[in-house]
């Protein structure tokens, strides 16, 4: 049996890893489906997953779809958006959210909760909406996205981290906090423009 130390190290060791993996794959899918795999490799030695609260596991399963969400729809940002403040902001996303999901993955085996290794039919709509626009249309519906997403994220964790009575996952919630804040606060304050040649919406 490894003492604490030891964990500490080897679960170390494994997130970064599973940033590698992550930040080297543009198949997002597939890249949390290898994450899953080595961590479940790495980490056998836990004698049984400790458990949690269906509160707890919904926050995870939850965390994780938004945060691949983040990180497609970041790539897409990069590649399509006519605004270089809002490539900017997709490459912050792709980042941040990358190092989030790490974390998420590590904390989610040593919980012994499943992650889906790509979006569930709600979070893939979100992302097959933005794929379809252009121009600045697709900048606009990106900004409108990302501020509606971060604040329902703000407000998940922040009651994630008041109710949850797990140590490890009021952890991981608190670390990060102040990093889904922050997105809210740079999408908040970008504005949104209208197409040229469209009158202003009232």
């Amino acid at each position: 049996m490894k003492n604490n130390t030891e964990s500490s190290f080897e679960g170390k060791r494994v997130r970064k890893a599973v940033v590698q993996i992550l930040a080297d794959s543009q198949r997002d899918g597939f890249a949390i489906a290898c994450a899953v795999a080595a961590l479940a490799f790495t980490l056998p030695c836990a004698k049984a997953a400790p458990s949690i609260s269906t509160a707890d596991q919904d926050f995870i399963l939850g965390a994780a779809q938004d945060g691949m969400t983040e990180i497609k729809l970041g790539r897409l940002a990069v590649r399509n958006a006519v605004r270089e403040d809002v490539k900017t902001f997709g490459q912050t996303m792709v980042q941040d959210h990358t190092a989030i999901n790490a974390d998420l993955q590590v904390l989610a085996t040593q919980k012994g909760v499943a992650l889906a290794g790509s979006l569930d039919p709600k979070h893939q709509a979100v992302v097959d909406k933005l794929t379809a626009l252009t121009g600045i249309k697709f900048d606009d519906a990106y900004i409108s996205a990302m501020k509606r997403d971060h604040k329902k994220d703000a407000k998940e964790f922040e009651t994630e981290s008041e109710e949850t009575k797990d140590a490890e996952i009021k952890s991981f919630v608190d670390k990060n906090i102040p990093m889904v804040k922050a997105h809210l606060n740079q999408i908040t304050a970008m504005k949104e423009v209208e197409p040229a040649g469209e009158e202003p919406s009232r």
